[in-house]
């Protein structure tokens, strides 16, 4: 008979009845022999082949559905590593924006009252500071932030009037030195350790605002210096008046009570709410050898020297000082040295320097306390740095017209 094709016994599930089966090859000696479709093995007995190629049958559904079974594990295994993978990403990238909310000072742990408090208990747990030195200081806390005006402890003032008095006498090599008037220096104290720089910079661009006849009578609102808090709730007065939309969505239009980290962007705002004509230019690369930016140098030597007609040595400028931001830090540029080999150098408060150090200008000015004021252009290295400076006031049409343009503000920048 002829051999039937083995896809007809796999589409079988048994074989056929004894009544339809052909007639099977016959053996030399007349035994009837039956042949496996499947293996081509010789049986010779009907009942063994059909249970024989069952078999076959059975273990064929046996490995097609471990075929498909090992397909859904795979796929499982699969979908298990892209989620883990996915939780994983999400995790870190949940811990990186707390990171950063911590460095900003946005994760919600309290502002400079909480620090405040916080940094005096302390102190008190360590026996640093006795219990009724902190109820003191506590008191005299509160009532500053209650007045909104800072408490003057971490201010150092008279250096710039000691500055002049020592260029009117030394520094030989000096051409010129213009220095900004009366500029209070303020340090961190323990309330805004680590994050107050840009605040304690408006500070000291407010003492020196204060007692230049061209401001003073646009401060009238503000003729105190005022604490921290405060400085936050007059920003936050800026954007609802409608500067820096962009700014003010970044911290959700709230510093109050936070330890966020401010820049050039919160000083533009707050001064030009406060009529101010000032601008942010930015320096956004290195314009000199070893990344120096002699620019930036120049910028401010042309700020200072625009009154060509003061040939004078040393030059009390009625020109405000300059507010300086880098990545992470901010300071307060009072002046600039002219050196008789024509190289700058400019002349810097830091909020970082501690009031006791900034104090020994004031008994005595030489080469090596000066040092902490002086920046010369290698000291500048920075990627990047921006600048806020004033230059006049504004009428009430002026502040519109600037509220509408902070709108869509982009910085200046210099090539």
């Amino acid at each position: 008979m002829e051999r039937a094709a083995s896809k007809d016994w796999k589409a079988a599930p048994r074989l056929l009845p004894s009544a339809a089966r052909p007639s099977p090859p016959a053996c030399g000696n007349g035994q009837q022999l039956y042949e496996c479709p499947i293996c081509q093995l010789i049986c010779t007995d009907y009942p063994v082949l059909q249970e024989h190629v069952e078999l076959h049958l059975e273990e064929c559904s046996f490995l097609e559905g471990r075929n498909l079974g090992d397909l859904e594990l795979a796929q499982q295994l699969q979908n298990e590593e892209d989620r883990q993978r996915k939780e994983e990403t999400a995790r870190q990238e949940r811990q990186e924006f707390q990171k950063l909310q911590k460095q900003y000072g946005l994760d919600g742990s309290g502002g400079y009252k909480q620090q405040s408090l916080k940094n005096m208990e302390k102190d008190v747990a360590l026996g640093r500071m006795q219990p009724s030195e902190y109820h003191t200081k506590k008191v005299d806390m509160m009532e500053s932030l209650a007045f909104g005006i800072d408490d003057g402890k971490t201010k150092t003032s008279g250096i710039t009037e000691a500055l002049f008095q020592y260029y009117q006498n030394e520094c030989k090599d000096i051409k010129h030195v213009w220095l900004s008037t009366g500029v209070d220096h303020f340090h961190f104290c323990s309330g805004d350790k680590g994050w107050g720089c840009g605040y304690r910079n408006f500070q000291m661009l407010l003492s020196s605002l204060l007692r230049n006849s061209i401001y003073k009578d646009y401060l009238k609102e503000n003729s105190s210096i005022p604490c921290i808090p405060k400085i936050q709730s007059l920003i936050e007065d800026a954007w609802k008046e409608g500067f820096d939309p962009q700014g003010a969505s970044h911290f959700n239009s709230r510093l109050h009570g936070t330890r966020a980290w401010i820049g050039a962007c919160e000083i533009y705002s707050l001064l030009t709410s406060l009529r101010l004509k000032s601008q942010i230019i930015d320096f956004h690369q290195p314009t000199g050898p070893s990344g120096t930016h002699p620019r930036l140098f120049e910028w401010i030597l042309n700020y200072y020297s625009s009154d060509k007609e003061n040939s004078a040595k040393v030059v009390c400028s009625s020109r405000p000082p300059i507010y300086l931001q880098h990545q992470g830090h901010s300071r307060t540029i009072i002046g600039i040295e002219e050196r008789k080999n024509k190289s700058l150098c400019l002349l810097i408060f830091d909020p970082g320097t501690p009031s006791q150090e900034m104090q020994k200008l004031l008994k005595g000015i030489d080469g090596n306390n000066l040092r902490s004021l002086r920046r010369f252009a290698g000291n500048l290295k920075h990627n990047q740095y921006q600048i806020v400076a004033i230059d006049g006031v504004l009428s009430v049409e002026e502040k519109i017209v600037r509220r509408k343009a902070s709108q869509l503000f982009t910085a200046q920048r210099i090539p």
